[in-house]
């Protein structure tokens, strides 16, 4: 193995993109019903590549998890604050009780095998995957009085102890969110996430990108008048005033003639209209026969995202902007979708559009045109990412991610981790109340979540493996038998207590609560692949957050207690 140990130490970058494709290539293969996924895949690799020695700059992780941890607040930003308030108190009894039941499952275990206050720590802090605990725990350990040599020699334990069971520490987690949670409940994440993202749509469906209806809304039909009906444009136009159509060309006599709402039609006349099916079909008695195709009557309509900024409309329902706005300007323009901080609006006559809201309109081009100068702003469709609203939202959370504060002797910090998730949270829900700049389309937000969490976990695998495969070789199965107690005992737990008292009813929320309440970003990576959208992150922000606060107090609790 000397020849890949060369290899690896010439090219690092190589050891890394080795075990994501293997990785992800075991991650597909399924076991039964059980299948690892690729983030597991890939540290499972990257811990059997590591025993060739590899080298990588801790640097790596920390860009990689800093834009994963970025990508996933940035978002779920508008869902998040949506959803502050009362309901959160789930979330926020959930992280609680994980760290409640990790400090009694490490303290006991500590008890029964003989562990020192340094070992004890590093489990903790390997076994829940919260690195904070390692600082907290030195520098409680360097706070006890001891001879210099003892407090090195425990420091140095928590070290240990971290080498040995951070990896499956990471994998428990997947392994417990991922397969043991959906059991319980009977219901998959996918199957979930579904449900939810319906229900906060207010039962709006919502097409994905690659779908289309069979029977679409927005229709076009050529008639050919066969009477004379002696009405106008506008009188055909009007007929119904509860449905709306519009005539956007006629053809008579081999010529095209202007249309305008006072022009008589004839019989023989061609005519291209177009509206909603329900109106169509009712306007078809007073034209005549529908026919397939006339030359020159074809019609392109655009399709325009707009933000809503005149304050004329803001605080007004559907129907009174409907009735308040002149025919002229309503012509030829159809309201397809009515959008709130990321969430579909039901266009009802009764519901309320505020300004900011996102209005998605079809017309013509010179009908959209002249709409969109008196609605807003129009969005302009761009597959490029703002990279100065995406340093800047960086920049802004790892700057916050540096800030500490003390609680005795006991320093709270959010982290970097923590830092990147506020700020992505705050920039993403700014970003949908203001969407004319700071662009991040959604296939680099699942390219930045997909590299960045696979990436951060190969880098944890090839860094550490090496080392926690030695120490169990010099040290036994113990400490790595442990730290599979202290990894399992309080998800589960606490999977038990958010199901059975919580009463979580909703496997991809719940596993979204659970992976963030043990601070498993590997875990919530396969959440968030299970679930195919955004669901789960709105609960795991909320105790990933805490969780960065309670797990690491147990540090000193921990080197208190054992």
């Amino acid at each position: 193995m000397e020849w890949l140990h060369e290899l690896f130490k010439k090219s690092p970058e190589m050891a890394l993109f080795l075990s994501l494709a293997v990785g992800y290539w075991i991650g597909k293969i399924k076991f039964g019903k059980f299948q690892l996924g690729g983030v597991a895949g890939s540290l499972l690799v990257a811990v059997i590549v590591s025993q060739v020695g590899v080298q990588i700059d801790g640097g790596v992780k920390a860009v990689l998890f800093a834009l994963f941890i970025y990508a996933v607040g940035f978002e779920s930003g508008p869902q998040f604050f949506s959803s502050l308030g009362k309901q959160s108190i789930k979330e926020i009894i959930l992280a609680a009780v994980m760290a409640a039941t990790g400090l009694a499952t490490v303290v006991v275990m500590a008890k029964l095998f003989g562990l020192d206050k340094g070992l004890a720590a590093g489990v903790a802090a390997g076994g829940l995957t919260q690195s904070a605990i390692i600082g907290t725990a030195g520098d409680a350990i360097g706070k006890l009085g001891l001879a210099a040599a003892e407090t090195a020699r425990l420091q140095g334990n928590v070290a240990i102890g971290y080498a040995v069971t951070y990896v499956f520490g990471s994998f428990g987690a997947i392994i417990v969110c991922v397969n043991i949670l959906p059991k319980l409940m009977g219901r998959s994440i996918r199957d979930d996430a579904i449900a939810a993202e319906t229900a906060m749509q207010a039962g709006v469906k919502v097409l994905g990108p690659d779908q289309e209806e069979a029977a679409p809304s927005l229709v076009g039909r050529i008639y050919q008048l066969t009477s004379d009906p002696q009405r106008t444009v506008a009188d055909i136009e009007n007929a119904n005033p509860a449905t709306t159509i519009t005539i956007e060309r006629v053809k008579r006599d081999g010529k095209f003639v202007e249309v305008s709402p006072t022009l008589v039609l004839r019989q023989g006349d061609y005519v291209l209209t177009v509206g909603r099916r329900d109106a169509v079909v009712a306007s078809a008695p007073l034209l005549g026969k529908e026919v397939d195709a006339v030359d020159g009557m074809e019609l392109t309509l655009n399709k325009r995202e707009i933000v809503l900024t005149n304050k004329d409309f803001g605080g007004k329902t559907v129907d009174q902007i409907r009735q308040a706005t002149a025919g002229g300007v309503r012509h030829g323009i159809f309201v397809v979708q009515l959008s709130r901080m990321g969430q579909v609006l039901p266009m009802k006559p009764d519901t309320v559009v505020q300004v900011g809201d996102l209005v998605s309109i079809f017309g013509a081009e010179q009908d959209v045109k002249r709409v969109a100068s008196l609605v807003g702003d129009v969005i302009v469709p761009s597959a490029k990412t703002d990279f100065v609203y995406l340093g800047a939202g960086l920049v802004v959370g790892l700057l916050v991610g540096l800030l500490s504060v003390k609680i005795g002797a006991i320093p709270l910090t959010l982290g970097a981790g923590g830092g990147a998730l506020l700020s992505g949270l705050l920039f993403g829900w700014y970003r949908a109340k203001k969407q004319t700049f700071g662009a991040l389309p959604p296939s680099a937000v699942q390219l930045l979540k997909d590299l960045g969490l696979a990436g951060f976990v190969v880098v944890v695998g090839l860094t550490s493996g090496l080392q926690a495969v030695q120490t169990i070789k010099e040290l036994g199965l113990t400490i790595f038998g442990v730290g599979v107690v202290v990894t399992l005992v309080p998800m589960i737990l606490t999977m038990l207590f958010g199901r059975y008292v919580l009463r979580y009813d909703n496997t991809a929320v719940f596993a979204g609560a659970l992976s963030g309440s043990r601070s498993a970003n590997p875990a919530f990576g396969e959440v968030l692949g299970k679930a195919e959208n955004a669901i789960p992150t709105v609960p795991f922000a909320i105790t990933y957050a805490l969780a960065n606060v309670f797990l690491t107090l147990l540090g000193p609790l921990i080197v208190a207690l054992v």
